[in-house]
């Protein structure tokens, strides 16, 4: 299952993305907001966060204006390794070489057409391991010895 989440700046974006995943047969759990009236980006980013660190939710995406706030919050949560993108490369690489497990876009920075390559790209992409996994490793020992 994925997890998406948004502020108010991303709510007819996520819906776009929401159905684009579910025609790829995804199930994905909406965290919200349906609402323009401005909103904190980072309590949906907390809670988007946790339903993927807890193991509720495999993947998430995480829609503000830029994707910063939200990939910033996101990344508070242990165990989230949440990137902001605006080109497919990046996408597809945090996955393959950095199991990002959350991604993050901004709706005021793309259209709706990069924000479906951006997840194509990511959700194509699988975690190449080997010498990317003792990486991987070695960010996760970071955020343990603080």
């Amino acid at each position: 299952m994925y997890a998406i989440g948004n502020d108010h700046t991303g709510v007819a974006l996520k819906e776009i993305i929401k159905k684009y995943l579910e025609d790829k047969g995804e199930t994905v759990k909406d965290f919200g907001t349906e609402s323009t009236t401005a909103s904190n980006y980072p309590e949906i980013a907390e809670t988007v966060a946790n339903s993927v660190a807890s193991g509720e939710c495999e993947r998430a995406i995480l829609i503000c204006g830029t994707g910063v706030g939200m990939s910033i919050a996101a990344n508070k949560v242990k165990g989230i390794r949440a990137v902001c993108c605006s080109e497919p490369f990046s996408a597809k690489m945090s996955k393959e070489h950095n199991d990002a497990n959350v991604l993050c876009f901004g709706a005021r920075v793309i259209g709706t057409e990069m924000a479906k390559m951006l997840v194509d790209a990511w959700y194509d992409a699988d975690f190449q391991g080997g010498r990317h996994q003792t990486r991987v490793d070695m960010m996760m020992d970071i955020e343990k010895r603080q």
